[in-house]
Order: structure tokens, then C-alpha cells, then sequence
């Protein structure tokens, strides 16, 4: 008992002098040796405080470098609300509200704050190139034939190549191409459910998903998430009995940007193995993350092939090309004959473009580049939410990915915001998208996987002043 009060102890002084600014973000905290020496404890009491300090987001371990403290620690602003659904106020998902934020997609003078599209500068476009060109050079039909149904086998074999994470529990029989990661998706809600089913998602749910289920008439569940730790999963349990399947991303979720941790995605893979229901997983973030290595995903905890995992590459190298699989587990044979239904195969020539980047384009390298871009550019922003926009604002922490979830005052409603900034070329997507509920009107979406100029900051500081003006 003692020893724990005591590395709790040695956690309360860091954190103290962490609040009072003594130790800044960035700074590194004494090696696990010098601390033991310093508090004259035990190497594992000092590792157990560091631990501690870790688990409130205070301090960052950096492998081979030590702790740090963490830019988290330096956040003025709160966290999101958790949401509380309230199903008698359902309403149909503004269809025209969707239509107005996606026919932005196109326009250059518009800031593109609202769609999870990364800018050019992210992506490895002289390599891509280079990729085409040896595709062209080799492919002697061209790119006319068909491929297997299952997908492109040099595709397969590069991505279960880079499936690192789960520890080759994947191979390139396990997998089936897709049209990106949205068409995997609707592909696994139609092989698990049948219509007038019910699927448990996240609350709030990236607008896609509520689209996919509603086109197939099901019923979204939404269950309370929180926005560190995601899925409520008491909530979820006392639902499963009555649900068909669920549809989570688990890491770096959309809009919120949580990272489940581990103890909560081996819970969650224990009671969809135990009531036998699938779980979709949409993990098109799991490469982008800004902690010192990539989460497993419930994928790797899944014995009874009930998880689908779904991945794509149009978050990191190639938005237009929609190249994207599924391990859809037990359910393979089934998405196998929809695709055939659906589809027949998937364009080979855009599969072989990513297939030899994978092999010959450095992945590794360009995302270690991507994230530094990206986390550089969410400390810019996250710095310009505190710097302009209202001291009351609550603001996702994001552990990766490149989405941020804003909650305002209750008095501003996002929907008619958005009107006043598409005017002004700002383009976001307002919170009402990310529900079927009538909630989440003083919430907004930002993407910041943008180039950061001078014009992005201004804009920001636009978005501030509307909003201020409307308190």
C-alpha cells in the first residue's frame, strides 16, 4: 500500500509542477535511473508514476528518448460532452445539408475544413508517378483483363505485408479489395444483416455510416461515446441481445479522434464473441497515429472471426483511386459472391499502382512523414482553437487521425453558421451530420490535414469572431 502511495506521490509533484508551468510542453522529465536516485525509490516506483502521468495525457514517452511533457498538458480548453440520445427526437439527416458540404469538393478557393480528404502536400505524388509509369511499362494488357474477384493477388500480398500490427495473423487469402473503405463497409453490413436490423455505432457516427445503414434499412443504435476512451460499453451490453452487428472505429475515431485503449478493445471483442455478434471495424486511421507506435486493432484480439477489419489507402496515399479491403473473417465466402454480384472485380490497374508503391515506394517513409505533417499541423490548430475562439468552447484531443470535434455554446446552432462561412469560402462540416438525432446543432467537424498558410490561420480566426458575434 505504502509503495503505491508513494509513486502516487512522486505523480502528484510532476503533475504540480507541470500545471504551475515549471516543466513546459516538450520538456523531458529525469531518465527512470535519475528519478529512482532524485526520490531515492525503486526503478519500478518511478516507472509507475511515469505510468500514471502517462494515463492523464500529462507526459509522452518517446522510445529510446524518455518522457516528455506532453502538449495535452498544456490545454486550456474541456473536453466534448459525452452525449446522451434522446430517440424520441429522431429526425431524417438533412439531405441537402450533405449535398451542400460535398459539392464543395472541387472548388480550390474554398479553406476545406469539412471533408476528411488529406491536401496535396501529404501525399507522395512524384512517387505515385513513378508507380503509374512502372505499371504501364510492365502491364503488357494494359490494365484490360479482369482480375480475381477477391482482388488484386500482388494487392493482397503487399498489404498483408504491411498488416505488421497483427503480428501475421492476416495473409493475403484473408483479405478482399474494395472500393474504398465505405464500400467495404456497406459490403459487410449487407453480408451480416437483413433489413429492419439493428447496428450499434458510435454517438456521434461519421455521417457515412448513418447513410449506408439507412440505404439498407436498418436502424442505427447510437450508443453514448466518450471522447478519450469511446464506446460506452455497459451501454453497449445492455443493447447487444437486440443488436445485428456493430460498426466502430475504434482508433482514431471520426469526428472524435479517440484511441480505445487496448483492455477496453479486448472487452469489446469478449461480449460481440459472447452474444455471436459481428463487428465491424473501420481502422482507415490506425496508420496515422502520433504516439510512438501504431494500436493494435480488436482484429487481433478476434479468435471467433467475428471482426471484419476494414483499411484503405485513401486517408494516406491515394484519395481518387477508392482502393480499400476487408478481412472480413468467417464472412469471406459471403462478401466474395456480393462482390462478384456487385462488381465482378476491382479496376487492376489502380490496384497494381498501390500494390508496387507498397513494394517499392518507401510506405514506411511517407508515413513518418504524413504524421509529422499532420501532427504538426494539429498542434497549429489546436493552438489557433485556444488563441480565437470563445474561452467556453470544449475540444476533442485527438491521439491521431486528422479530425477535430468542437462543442460551442448551446446558443450557437453549426447549421446556420455554415452558411455565413461558406460565403466566406470556410467550408466545415456542422455537428447535426454526425447524428440521427436531432443533437450536436453547437457542434462542428474540422479536417486539418491541410496545407497550414497564412490563409488557413485567418480563417480560423474568422470562424472565431462568427461565432463570438453570435453569443
Amino acid at each position: 500500500m505504502a509503495k503505491d502511495i508513494l509513486y502516487l506521490k512522486i505523480a502528484k509533484a510532476v503533475a504540480k509542477q507541470i500545471q504551475s508551468g515549471t516543466l513546459q510542453f516538450g520538456d523531458r522529465l529525469p531518465s527512470l535511473r535519475s528519478a529512482q536516485k532524485l526520490y531515492n525509490v525503486s526503478l519500478n516506483t518511478v516507472k509507475q508514476a511515469y505510468m500514471e502521468l502517462e494515463s492523464l495525457s500529462l507526459v509522452e514517452s518517446k522510445p529510446k528518448f524518455g518522457y516528455f511533457v506532453s502538449q495535452t498538458s498544456q490545454r486550456k480548453l474541456a473536453l466534448p460532452s459525452i452525449s446522451t440520445i434522446n430517440i424520441s427526437e429522431k429526425e431524417k439527416m438533412d439531405e441537402d445539408l450533405l449535398k451542400k458540404v460535398f459539392d464543395t469538393i472541387s472548388k480550390p478557393d474554398i479553406t476545406q475544413f469539412a471533408l476528411g480528404i488529406p491536401g496535396d502536400n501529404f501525399l507522395p505524388l512524384a512517387k505515385m508517378k513513378k508507380s503509374i509509369i512502372n505499371v504501364a511499362k510492365n502491364k503488357k494488357d494494359s490494365g484490360t483483363a479482369y482480375e480475381p474477384v477477391q482482388g488484386n493477388e500482388h494487392l493482397r500480398r503487399e498489404i498483408a505485408k504491411w498488416t505488421l500490427v497483427l503480428e501475421g495473423k492476416i495473409t493475403e487469402d484473408d483479405l478482399v479489395i474494395t472500393s474504398g473503405a465505405m464500400n467495404a463497409i456497406y459490403n459487410c453490413l449487407m453480408a451480416v444483416t437483413k433489413p429492419g436490423d439493428s447496428v450499434a455505432v458510435e454517438s456521434p457516427v461519421y455521417f457515412g455510416i448513418l447513410q449506408a445503414i439507412q440505404l439498407l434499412g436498418l436502424k442505427a443504435v447510437e450508443i453514448p461515446t466518450h471522447p478519450v476512451y469511446g464506446v460506452d460499453l455497459d451501454a453497449l451490453k445492455k443493447v447487444l441481445p437486440t443488436i445485428s452487428a456493430c460498426c466502430f472505429v475504434t482508433d482514431f475515431n471520426n469526428p472524435l479522434g479517440f484511441q480505445m485503449p487496448d483492455e477496453n478493445k479486448k472487452e469489446l471483442v469478449r461480449l460481440i464473441t459472447e452474444f455471436n455478434v459481428p463487428l465491424i471495424e473501420d481502422d482507415i486511421y490506425g496508420n496515422v497515429y502520433f504516439g510512438s507506435e501504431r494500436p493494435k486493432p480488436c482484429k487481433y484480439y478476434d479468435e471467433a472471426g467475428l471482426v471484419m477489419w476494414v483499411n484503405s489507402v485513401t486517408k494516406v496515399l491515394a484519395p481518387g483511386y477508392r482502393i480499400g479491403w476487408v478481412a472480413p473473417g468467417k464472412f469471406k465466402d459471403k462478401i466474395i459472391r456480393q462482390k462478384l454480384i456487385q462488381t465482378v472485380c476491382s479496376p487492376s490497374f489502380y490496384s497494381d499502382v498501390i500494390a508496387d508503391f507498397l513494394e517499392h515506394g518507401r510506405y514506411d517513409h511517407h508515413l513518418k512523414s504524413f504524421r509529422q505533417k499532420l501532427y504538426g499541423n494539429y498542434l497549429q490548430i489546436q493552438r489557433a482553437i485556444n488563441t480565437y475562439f470563445p474561452d467556453n468552447t470544449k475540444m476533442s484531443e485527438p491521439k491521431g487521425g486528422f479530425m477535430l470535434w468542437l462543442e460551442l455554446d448551446k446558443k450557437i446552432c453549426t447549421e446556420e453558421l455554415y452558411n455565413e462561412a461558406l460565403s466566406r469560402k470556410i467550408n466545415f462540416a456542422p455537428g447535426r451530420m454526425f447524428s440521427q438525432h436531432n443533437q450536436f446543432q453547437n457542434c462542428m467537424r474540422l479536417n486539418y490535414a491541410l496545407e497550414w498558410t497564412d490563409r488557413v490561420e485567418s480563417d480560423i480566426e474568422t470562424l472565431g469572431k462568427m461565432i463570438k458575434n453570435r453569443m
